[in-house]
This record gives C-alpha cells, structure tokens and sequence, in this order.
C-alpha cells in the first residue's frame, strides 16, 4: 500500500502532513503504513513497549515512521491529525491535548472514508450490541447470491482499509462497525445502515449508556436508501427518529413476528417483505422460509431479516435473499451445535460474551442445563436469569465473577440446581461438562452462554469454545 502517491482519494494532499497514529495493532500499522505512503510525516504513538510492540515498531522504523513506544499520552509536536485505533478511549491524555490544540482526531473507519475514490462502492453498515458479525456475512453472501462483486469488512476481521485501497473493484461493502470506531468516524455516510439492537456494553469506554446509544446512532447519519431498525428494540427505532438523513431516507423495521408496511416479518414460517414491494399496504414478497437460516434461533432470524433489509434497500432481488441465506455458514462459537450424547445436546455459544447475548441464546432453547461465568465486565444479571428461569433444569457456574450469576439465580430461580466450580485449571471445562451431564436428561439442552467474557480462565472466546467442544468430545467418547 505504499506506493507513492501524494494525493488521496478525493484528491487532498498528504504530502509533508505531520500524522500522528495512536496506537499499534491491526489497524494502527495498516494506517500509518497507507499514509507513509501518501507522503504524510508519520509518527507512531503506542502505551505498550513489550516485545511484539518493538517488533512492529521496527518493520515501521524501516519504512521511515517514527515510532514512540511506552509513550501514548503526549502530543507529538507539529502534529496536525491524530489517527487512533478504536480501542483508545476519548478521554485519554492524548486526545485531551488534541482537542486544546484544535487537532482533528479520525479513526481507522474514518480515514478509510476520506480516501474513497470519487467512483468507490457504497457501504451498507451494520452495527448493534449482538449479532453485528453475522449479520454483515449474511449480508455479503446474500449481495453474492445477488451477483454483487462484495465483501465483509470492517470490525470483522478484515480492514477497511484495505477494501478500499486494494486493486480489487467492488460494487458495494458490507461492513460491520463497533461502537469504538462509529466514534471516531464522524462523516460516514452509508448507503443504508442498520442497528440490530441495544444492550449495555462497552459502557466503561463510552460513560454511559446514553453516550453509547449516540454513538451506535451515528450509523444512521446521512443515510440514503433505509434505516434499518429493530421494531422489538425501540431504542433503535429511537435512534432512526433521531438521525439526520438525506430525503427521501426510509425507516424500515424487521420483527419476528408479523410485519406492517415498511417492515420485514415472519408469517407462518416464512421471512417476508413489505417495505420493497409496490403497494406495500396489501402486498408482500416472500424471501426465504425459516429453516433456510443457519442456525434458525430466533436471535438469528432477526439477524438475517436486518441482512435482508439492507440487501433489499440496495435493489437485490428475493431469490438472493433465499439463496445467499442457504450459502451462510456461521463462525465457530456461534450457537454451534457439537453433539448429541445420551440424547443431550451439547450447544456451544462462547461468543455470547454478554448478558443480552446469552439471553438471546438461552430463548433458543426449551430445557436447559446452562454452563456460565467469567468475567462480568460491570454486567448485572438478575434480568437475564428472571427472563431465562422457566427454561433452566440446572447451572453449572465456572469462572471469576460466578457468584454474581449464583446470587442471581438464588434470587430469581431458587428451585433449579447449581454446581459452582471454583477450579481455574485447564481440566475445569471437562469438570463442567461432566457435571452438566449429570444435571442433564434427554431431550435437554447442554448449552455454554457464558453471559461473561473469558480471559479469567481462556485467552478468548474461541479457546473457551474449543475447550468446551473438546470435553463434549470426550464425554461421547
């Protein structure tokens, strides 16, 4: 990506601007390499100094960027515009000395935006506490189906960066953004954009919630075609209300149960459209039926009306809506089923790292013998087992924060038995399991919704869910 050019993708000039990139990692070094070679003066701001950062710094160095290790908080001097990776939070020291000098502060998204070229492919955004993931997958197999040159971008995995640079033509993006990065992203303008949902998380970052929410909320600014909103969340229809759009920009709502016009529902088992359709008063398209989503738990089903809706506001005809959903397949740890054993099936949810998560994958469920626990984050959780309590045949607790969880449930379902497990070891998920199996009978639901992220005991979710599969493994063994 260093190739020289001076100019951008608008045709500003980058050539002697003094740059300052905060932070390291997948989308600090990804930036600071793109404006190198813009011409920028780069330098290079990170916390951290430990042996992986001076290895990145030294490939930088290389190139000609100034790096900084150990020192994120002072202000590079002649600095014109900060770029920071999306998990610096807004009150660092840093950007408190950017703002007094009248610095811009861009995020990775937002630079991505500014050097779109005058012809680049329009981006249907997707954001929201769960689900962002999937959705935005769902929506590019269905953009494929659909005969769209696409990809998955963003907060997935893949940077954005890198799809707009890179040589390969795109006619549109589907692209997941957090929380984090909406916040540094403030001109933005997505084709279509929605919000699946609202929950507190991130809050610590944010302050509160109501920062949160207007930062989610900051998808819907300048929309062209649909606000795609969750009609069962009305925070998010709040935010649709709330956000400045172009004219002519529709409110679009999906529900998992029958849709009004504007909206995409479900009736009798098949996903339908009334808001791209003529006479969307007394007409409806049919999509897909139920079983074509991968996994069909309602959470899930929700997620691909949302993909649906944003596939549809970009012109994209019902059959691909249909056949892009039967192409999807779902990233591990997501609601993935790893057996039967004894009759019993073993579920593994370890993505759902948060209360609304886990309370969307326990409504999936009828007989549950739930594993839980890790680290709360600040999470309560009396709401999520009072919701979830009817569908518990028992608990099986592991992790740091375990007793706010035990405490819940004592409160909300007394009657349903409980094993706290206080080992941190590596043979602890088998220890889990097997006790699960024992609360377990058949026709139950062995499932790990942890409601808790998982560095107390894992290096991520994707270890805890490999560790939970692999003791359903040795159990069927």
């Amino acid at each position: 990506m260093g190739s020289g050019k001076v100019t951008d993708g608008q045709g500003l000039s980058w050539e002697g601007k003094h740059v300052t990139v905060a932070g390291l990692g997948v989308s600090g070094i990804p930036a600071a390499k793109v404006l190198h070679g813009l011409g920028a003066l780069v330098t290079v701001v990170n916390d951290g100094a430990d042996e992986r950062s001076r290895a990145q710094a030294a490939d930088l160095e290389a190139l000609g960027i100034i790096v900084r290790l150990g020192d994120g908080a002072t202000l590079p001097e002649g600095t014109e515009l900060i770029v920071t990776t999306p998990g610096w939070q807004p009150d660092k020291p840093l950007f408190t000395a950017a703002r007094a000098a009248g610095v811009e502060i861009w995020g990775d998204v937002e630079l991505a935006w500014r050097l779109r070229g005058p012809d680049a492919a329009p981006w249907l955004a997707v954001t929201g506490t769960n689900g962002k993931t999937t959705t935005v997958q769902m929506l590019a197999s269905i953009l494929k189906a659909g005969g769209m040159r696409t990809a998955a971008v963003g907060n997935i995995g893949v940077s954005v960066l890198d799809a707009v640079l890179g040589d390969e033509q795109y006619d549109v993006l589907a692209v997941e953004l957090s929380s984090y990065q909406l916040h540094w992203a403030p001109s933005v303008r997505a084709h279509s954009a929605a919000v699946l949902n609202l929950a507190p998380d991130h809050l610590d970052w944010h302050g509160s919630m109501e920062a949160y929410a207007a930062d989610k909320g900051r998808i819907y600014e300048g929309n062209r075609v649909a606000c795609v909103y969750n009609v069962a969340d009305k925070a998010t229809e709040d935010l649709v209300r709330e956000a400045d759009v172009e004219e002519g920009c529709r409110a679009i709502g999906f529900t998992l149960g029958s849709p009004g016009p504007s909206q995409l529902g479900v009736v009798d088992g098949i996903l339908v459209d009334r808001a791209f359709v003529e006479d969307r008063q007394r007409n409806a398209q049919e999509l897909a039926e139920v079983p074509d989503v991968n996994p069909p738990a309602p959470h899930n089903i929700a997620n691909a009306l949302a993909a649906a809706a944003l596939a549809r506001a970009f012109g994209v005809p019902a059959k691909a809506v249909r056949d892009g959903l039967r192409a999807f397949t779902p990233d591990a740890h997501r609601i993935a089923h790893v057996a039967d054993v004894d009759g019993v099936a073993y579920i593994d949810d370890s993505k759902a790292t948060n209360t609304h998560a886990a309370e969307a994958s326990l409504a999936a469920y009828e007989s549950i013998v739930w594993i839980a626990g890790g680290l709360a984050k600040g999470a309560t959780f009396d709401e999520l087992v009072a919701k979830s309590a009817k569908r518990l045949r028992g608990v099986v607790l592991i992790g740091a924060d375990r007793a706010l969880i035990r405490e819940a449930l004592a409160r909300h379902a007394p009657e349903v038995p409980v094993v706290d497990l206080a080992r941190t070891d590596t043979g602890a998920m088998l220890a889990a399991v097997q006790e699960a199996q024992r609360l377990a009978a058949a026709g139950d639901t062995v499932l790990l919704a942890p409601a808790c992220a998982s560095m107390d005991m894992f290096a991520n979710y994707n270890k805890r869910g490999d560790a939970f599969a692999q003791a359903v493994r040795e159990l069927g063994a």
